[in-house]
């Protein structure tokens, strides 16, 4: 992969991601981040906290560390969290909602300053 899209994604990656490694490692140990998201197979584990826990060991990763499988990772977390924040509920607080939720487990806190 070019250095330049390399550079691009771990960009995209840091924007998309606005949790520490320690603030989302403690989220995925919740409840409320265990019943949200697509389950998928029969591990009972749903998508995004599988993923959740990747970006944890992503942001404990040097940079010149990373794989390309890595990065392809970290581009499909910025276009989740892109396409899920358009999809925000207007109706509901969102302080405890399942949107929120998930949003949480790919590592991205919308009530985060």
């Amino acid at each position: 992969m070019a250095t330049d899209d390399a550079d691009q994604i771990r960009r995209e990656f840091g924007e998309a991601v606005n949790m520490t490694a320690g603030e989302l490692e403690k989220w995925l140990g919740t409840d409320e981040s265990q019943e949200v998201g697509q389950k998928s197979g029969g591990s009972g584990e749903s998508t995004g906290h599988e993923s959740g826990r990747r970006i944890v060991e992503l942001l404990r990763t040097k940079k010149d560390d990373l794989t390309d499988d890595d990065l392809a990772h970290m581009r499909k977390v910025h276009g989740y969290v892109q396409r899920h924040l358009a999809q925000r509920p207007t109706s509901e607080d969102v302080e405890g909602s399942r949107w929120r939720y998930s949003l949480m487990n790919w590592g991205h806190d919308p009530l985060k300053q």
